[in-house]
């Protein structure tokens, strides 16, 4: 049976010990190689071309978002950040490490040796994103991540507004950072709906990622809180552990039971959309493992709304739009850089 290769890439010595230790432990995997700075960890990236490797962002000589962009630019490597950095400034990088590439992100063990749920998470999502088939991600678009928030505004060529799409939501996991940065970036600032943005990704890294995202688009970006009215200009995002629904023209959040695994969940606020607003939507799917949202997608078409998902060409993982392909709840199968359009169009006309 062929193992599994996988590279470590951490600067402190007994985590890098722990990470090996729980690898070795699974005989699929096999350890091919350790580095203790970002330097290092791209030299053995080179030379032994690992099916996955681990990063930490806090490295020296050359730090884990730097190390992330240039193996994502010339050698694409299936990269797992695994990091116990939760200040603001630590979480911007390592959402701009997902943004370059990097498939995931992992807490840190806790140095506890009983926790056996971690070493079981660790194993778990190491072999998912093995499993990925990542793509170069040029040092040109690499440079237009972290660009100013008021840049000019996508030209969409919309015709004249209409006032029947009232919402515009966008569904994402795996890969869906820099997924969701392309959309907003098709869509002109000032659109006069409200765009609903459910991202799979836990805690504690989700904590500022609308501030995050706020600064890479032309949209004002913040965390919803409920009790928003839909028309509210501007991107109202699901904050991590609570889905994000409308009831009665109104956000509101929940603690109710896990979707698919997932809270928040895509479906749960494209049912809800569906269920309110109807034909007043237009949605998409964007990237990501599993079916959440596909369903919720067929609600919205079937209730008259707009619906979209991410082809497979350009999809980080062609997992939950494959599952509304199959549903055939898509209007449309788009390359990701033609959806913001597409969404933004459809606000201009009556379908």
């Amino acid at each position: 049976m062929t193992k599994m290769r996988v590279l470590v890439v951490e600067d402190s010595l007994t985590v890098r010990r722990r990470l090996c230790e729980v690898l070795g432990s699974d005989p699929e995997i096999e350890i091919v190689g350790e580095a203790e700075d970002g330097k290092r960890g791209v030299e053995l990236c080179k030379e032994l071309r690992p099916d996955v490797m681990t990063m930490d962002m806090h490295l020296p000589i050359m730090s884990g978002l730097t190390a992330t962009e240039y193996i994502m630019a010339h050698f694409p490597t299936p990269i797992l950040i695994v990091s116990a950095s939760t200040n603001r400034g630590d979480l911007f990088k390592t959402y701009d490490a997902l943004a370059a590439g990097a498939v995931d992100v992992l807490e840190k063990p806790l140095g506890d040796e009983t926790d056996a749920a971690w070493e079981r998470k660790f194993l778990s999502t190491v072999k998912l994103v093995s499993r990925i088939k990542v793509i170069t991600h040029p040092r040109a678009r690499l440079a237009t991540y972290g660009g100013p928030r008021n840049m000019a505004p996508a030209k969409s060529g919309r015709l004249a507004i209409q006032p029947n799409i009232r919402v515009i939501a966008i569904g994402a996991s795996t890969g869906g950072p820099s997924a969701i940065v392309d959309v907003l970036r098709g869509i002109p600032a000032g659109e006069p709906v409200s765009i609903l943005v459910v991202l799979h990704i836990d805690e504690p890294f989700g904590t500022a990622f609308a501030e995050w995202l706020d600064d890479q688009t032309p949209h004002r970006v913040v965390y919803a809180r409920g009790g928003e009215p839909i028309g509210t200009v501007g991107v109202l995002m699901a904050p991590p552990g609570r889905h994000l629904i409308v009831r009665d023209g109104l956000l509101q959040l929940t603690h109710d039971p896990e979707r698919h695994s997932c809270r928040p969940s895509i479906d749960v606020l494209f049912e809800s959309l569906a269920h309110d607003c109807g034909k007043g939507v237009s949605a998409c799917l964007l990237t990501g493992m599993g079916r959440d949202g596909a369903k919720g997608l067929l609600d919205i078409r079937n209730a008259g709304g707009f619906t979209v998902a991410q082809d497979e060409a350009t999809s980080i993982v062609y997992g939950m739009p494959r599952e509304a392909a199959i549903l055939d709840a898509a209007d449309r199968i788009l390359p990701l850089g033609e959806i913001g359009a597409a969404m933004s169009a459809v606000v201009g006309r009556r379908r």
